[in-house]
């Protein structure tokens, strides 16, 4: 095997609940080698080498109703997939992942005008890992969280009323948790038929963690738990399996979904102390609300 195909590893985990009173699933994720679509058991999980295509982390939560917010959610990861593998050819692998989601977008939109479909929309956070790079998009108010020695940094922006209303200063991150508009998006796949998706780039450090999770698990455990927790694993599995165990006593309103994916391999530059996290994030395209017409 080439040094390309073994200089980034990737060590990744999800598990997925259908909390304690929703009657189905509307979230659904996907981790995949876009090379070779197979993974390596390891003590630590299972391990991707990312190879030329990269490493996709994808989650989506479907809303519309049980079964189409499950087709919603099923359709957004399964498109994305197949756009970023057979139609976005960009050279620049950020451009392809816009060209994707905006492809998948689209499809969803089509599909909501079947039968039974009708309103169905869905949330999207994805990551592509790209050799030291890692290429994230966001669409409605799914998380990416980094975690890189024991700080956790929120990548993606929340695309909600209640973020507009916490940065003009309105309602504090406290009281957001309890605000009457706390579901209310400003934007989903599906639901019109351009979206503006929220790109980051990290340049990733060897060591680093992603955890992409849906709001049935962000509004229920804090950020210095899902640290803690992540931290002291002793497994991604086990601490995906504990993440869900803490939110659910908490009201299991929603459906949860956990994925972590650790990075490691010779090509990825130590953490240094002497290098902030802010500096390693670069915010490529921003949602902007004032565009988004009406909530979602």
């Amino acid at each position: 095997m080439s040094k390309s195909k073994i200089a980034v590893m990737i060590y990744a985990a999800g598990v997925t609940d259908p909390g304690k009173v929703r009657p189905a699933n509307e979230d659904a994720f996907v981790i995949a080698d876009m090379s070779m679509d197979s993974a390596a058991a390891t003590s630590r999980g299972p391990r991707f080498s990312v190879g030329s295509r990269g490493v996709l982390l994808a989650f989506s939560d479907g809303m519309g109703g049980a079964e189409a917010g499950e087709v919603a959610s099923a359709l957004v990861l399964e498109s994305l997939r197949e756009h970023l593998d057979d139609s976005c050819k960009a050279s620049d692998i950020m451009d392809s992942v816009k060209c994707a989601v905006e492809a998948a977008n689209h499809d969803v939109v089509v599909s909501a005008r079947e039968p039974g479909h009708e309103g169905m929309g869905a949330t999207l956070v994805a990551v592509v890992v790209h050799r030291a790079l890692a290429h994230i998009a966001c669409v409605g108010d799914s998380r990416v969280y980094l975690i890189r020695d024991n700080d956790i940094r929120q990548l993606t922006k929340d695309q909600s009323y209640v973020e507009v209303l916490i940065e003009a200063g309105i309602i504090t991150r406290e009281q957001a948790l309890t605000s009457p508009y706390r579901n209310v998006i400003l934007q989903a796949m599906g639901r019109r038929d351009a979206v503006t998706v929220g790109l980051v780039r990290l340049a990733m450090r060897r060591g680093d963690v992603f955890l992409l999770c849906s709001d049935g698990l962000s509004n229920k455990v804090a950020d210095d738990e899902l640290l803690q927790v992540v931290r002291n694993g002793p497994s991604h599995e086990q601490a995906c399996s504990r993440l869900v165990e803490l939110a659910n006593p908490r009201g299991g309103e929603d459906n949860i979904t956990v994925v972590i994916a650790e990075v490691a391999g010779l090509e990825l530059a130590e953490v240094s102390s002497s290098e902030s996290v802010t500096g390693t994030i670069e915010a490529v395209q921003e949602f902007d609300p004032s565009k988004a017409g009406q909530p979602g």
